[in-house]
C-alpha cells in the first residue's frame, strides 16, 4: 500500500476522540498504537487485540513518520 493509500486510513474529527488521530471509522488512537508498538507488541498482536487490519497498524506508523519529519520532540541529552 502506498503512503497516501496508508495515511488515508487515520481520521482527525473534533467529534470523535477528542480530535486526537485515529484509524478511520474506530476509537483507536493513533498513539495508543504507537506506544504499544513501541513497547515491544507486534503489529499482529496489536491488529487483534483491536480489531485491526494489520495496514491500519501500519498507517498508525505511517502518521508517526509523517509528524516527526515536522515536529522535533525534545530529548534529553545522553551520556
Amino acid at each position: 500500500m502506498t503512503r497516501e493509500g496508508l495515511l488515508g486510513r487515520i481520521a482527525i474529527d473534533p467529534e470523535i476522540c477528542f480530535g486526537r488521530p485515529c484509524v478511520k471509522g474506530r476509537r483507536v488512537w493513533v498513539s495508543l498504537v504507537l506506544d504499544l508498538l513501541a513497547s515491544g507488541a507486534s503489529i499482529e498482536a496489536v491488529a487483534k487485540e483491536y480489531d485491526l487490519a494489520d495496514d491500519d497498524v501500519r498507517a498508525c506508523i505511517a502518521y508517526g513518520a509523517e509528524m516527526a519529519r515536522y515536529a522535533d520532540l525534545p530529548l534529553k541529552e545522553s551520556a
